[in-house]
């Protein structure tokens, strides 16, 4: 996926500081934020769980309650330790049938932890099939105030926030191909994932960009995702969500169902961790920077003492603010004030983002 699309004529010209792609990454942001982005999404793994027995491996393997046929639901996956080992996005198609969408770049380490975890908990004559698909299963995003227009433009089905809800998943016929919709979205917005073979993938993205123009559509790229998904406190894998925190940490407790009958792996040290609070926690911070803003491992200064550490972090475009995402002790995690993120050897000014810059409550991507 690109980090950003460079109009003709543009450049990327790398430094440290903000640099030719800024603006360029805003009117990426602007899109989504009043329109509808386009964004392709083939580069995160993506698994099919099928097999009487594919429910019960699962309510082992991960943390979270399993959801119903056509639901989908954040699965947070935990070691023996139960520190953070894997975050996914696992869809109930059928009670033996399910679908999983995680990090691309953790894909082998979490499918030899899949198998592993399967010869380990259970039976050689389980019935589970664990098939990896890499790019023989693709996808698009649309994500904007205007995606649900565009997805009614394309197909006959009912599209509305009646019939598709939040976190709903079915088929779709999408003009003349059948596709795997998801009406979810990393962007915080509201937003729809589309899944289908790659011999399908350019008729729908084609088929998109033509009934999207009169909504503005744009090509957005991981760039303007990360601004965008900074601005609801959204962590990602293998910054904020490592085998380095746990759940309670790393703000994911919600999607941790320790009253479910399952001993899922990690459920003891779970509920240990819930009891004594953890020893971190995940927070955001609003810098006051000038031209450069955080990649990661910058330190985090409280008064006068580094107590911290930037995980992520980049420039909110449609919040106008510069913004960290990093690890703080427990102890101090309430302070408001008093904090510093260095950024190129300057100590900038740091404020405590204690809600979402964008939707706090979470209703847009549920209208």
């Amino acid at each position: 996926v690109p980090l950003w699309f460079a109009p003709e004529g543009v450049k990327d010209e790398f430094s440290w500081r903000r640099s030719t792609d800024f603006e360029h990454v805003a009117a990426e942001v602007k899109a989504v934020r009043e329109g509808v982005g386009l964004l392709e999404i083939t580069g995160f793994a993506k698994y099919t769980v099928v097999g009487s027995d594919a429910a019960k491996w699962l309510d082992k393997i991960l943390a979270c309650r399993i959801p119903k046929p056509g639901r989908m639901t954040l699965a947070p996956m935990l070691n023996g330790n139960g520190k953070l080992i894997g975050d996914f996005t696992l869809a109930n198609l059928d009670n033996d049938e399910f679908y999983i969408a995680g990090s691309g770049i953790a894909e082998e380490y979490h499918l030899r932890w899949f198998e592993t975890s399967l010869t380990k908990h259970f039976p050689e004559s389980a019935d589970v099939e664990i098939i990896p698909h890499g790019t023989e299963i693709v996808g698009l995003s649309i994500a904007g105030p205007k995606s649900r227009e565009l997805l009614a433009k394309i197909t006959d089905a009912d599209v509305s926030a009646e019939a598709f809800r939040f976190m709903d998943i079915r088929d779709l016929d999408i003009g003349m191909v059948s596709c795997l919709a998801g009406r979810v979205s990393y962007t915080g917005d509201l937003g729809y994932e589309l899944w289908m073979t790659p011999d399908n993938q350019r008729y729908v993205m084609e088929l998109l960009q033509k009934e999207g123009e009169e909504f503005g559509i744009r090509f957005f790229g991981i760039r303007a995702l990360n601004a965008l998904r900074l601005e609801k406190n959204y962590g990602s894998w293998a910054t904020e969500y490592r085998p380095l925190y746990g759940p309670l940490e790393a703000g994911l407790s919600p999607f941790v169902s320790i009253k479910k009958e399952s001993d899922f792996i990690g459920k003891a040290a779970a509920i240990k961790e819930k009891t004594d609070g953890g020893k971190l926690r995940l927070r955001t911070f609003i810098v006051t920077a000038q031209d450069a803003d955080v990649i990661g491992d910058e330190p985090i200064w409280f008064g006068d003492d580094v107590k911290g550490w930037v995980t992520s972090g980049g420039y909110a475009h449609n919040s106008g603010v510069s913004v960290a995402l990093g690890y703080v002790p427990k102890v101090i995690a309430a302070e408001t004030n008093g904090w510093f993120v260095e950024i190129l050897g300057k100590r900038c000014p740091a404020t405590l983002q204690t809600e979402p810059l964008f939707d706090p409550k979470g209703k847009i991507m549920r209208r």
